[in-house]
């Protein structure tokens, strides 16, 4: 396996604004985790997501929505479930598409913050744990990012990460933003930051970017931490780039006019200073 270093100009965790020192605590960290013909993948994918949870005392429910899969993955979850309580496995009914799952996830979690993560073991595990302390910290938001310092991503195909570099500087300087992987499903919200991004529209994998874009915009608080992304070992990647240019040039210029022409409509509203 190759790692492709991470890039070595920042010093990470980095933050848009400071965390909120009156921020409400946290009780339970919600992971929801789309899944589409993953029989190869998502058994031991929530086993070690659990395992790791639990070690370090988070709070969880794995939320894992089957979206149509047409393998063993239903059976597969159902089996699961015997074994781990935290496990909450429900299928979407349709219509079908990555961003409709994770919508349907999110609109059924339990948690106040959660945790969008890909079925394939692509993600680190260990870094939910991170990402929940700090929320926990205060943040609205935490946003992993593979290309800086401490990050890292193993067995990349060479294509798929010239033009994920390529439309994640787009959306950079269209922008204007530090952030540099808007593009990836792996980041965490607490909860008032999901109901103040709603209306959630894509579809599909465009809703990776629609959700931390939504939330920059609208002024919710946000600090960037390094990743590491390893490459499935088994099943077929469900991001087909041809399909998808158009979808996330949509969803990046749909939030683009909300950030320059809604007036602050949908920004989040500002608290009272405590007495």
């Amino acid at each position: 396996m190759s790692q492709m270093p991470a890039a070595q100009n920042e010093t990470l965790p980095t933050a848009d604004a400071v965390p909120h020192a009156h921020a409400r605590a946290l009780t339970l960290l919600s992971i929801v985790i789309p899944a589409r013909d993953e029989e190869g993948a998502i058994a031991p994918t929530v086993e070690h997501l659990h395992a790791v949870l639990s070690q370090e005392n988070v709070p969880h429910e794995i939320i894992v929505v089957d979206d149509g899969s047409t393998d063993s993955t239903w059976a597969l979850l159902t089996a699961l479930r015997a074994r781990i309580p935290k496990l909450a496995a429900v299928q979407n009914p349709g219509p079908h598409g990555f961003g409709r799952a994770i919508i349907y996830g999110l609109d059924r979690m339990r948690g106040d913050a959660a945790v969008i993560m890909m079925a394939d073991e692509s993600d680190d595990s260990h870094d939910v744990v991170r990402y929940w302390k700090l929320l926990n910290d205060g943040y609205d938001c935490v946003f992993g990012s593979r290309f800086v310092r401490g990050g890292g991503v193993v067995d990349y195909p060479k294509l798929k990460l010239f033009v994920n570099r390529l439309a994640n500087l787009f959306i950079k300087l269209l922008f204007r933003i530090r952030l540099n992987d808007t593009t990836n499903a792996f980041k965490a919200y607490r909860r008032e930051v999901i109901d103040g991004c709603r209306p959630l529209i894509a579809p599909h994998f465009n809703l990776t970017v629609e959700l931390p874009l939504k939330a920059i915009v609208r002024g919710y608080s946000w600090t960037t931490m390094p990743i590491t992304w390893r490459n499935r070992k088994t099943g077929v990647a469900k991001l087909k780039m041809k399909e998808m240019g158009s979808r996330y040039l949509f969803i990046c210029l749909y939030v683009w006019l909300e950030k320059y022409f809604s007036r602050g409509d949908y920004r989040k509203p500002v608290a009272p200073r405590p007495v």
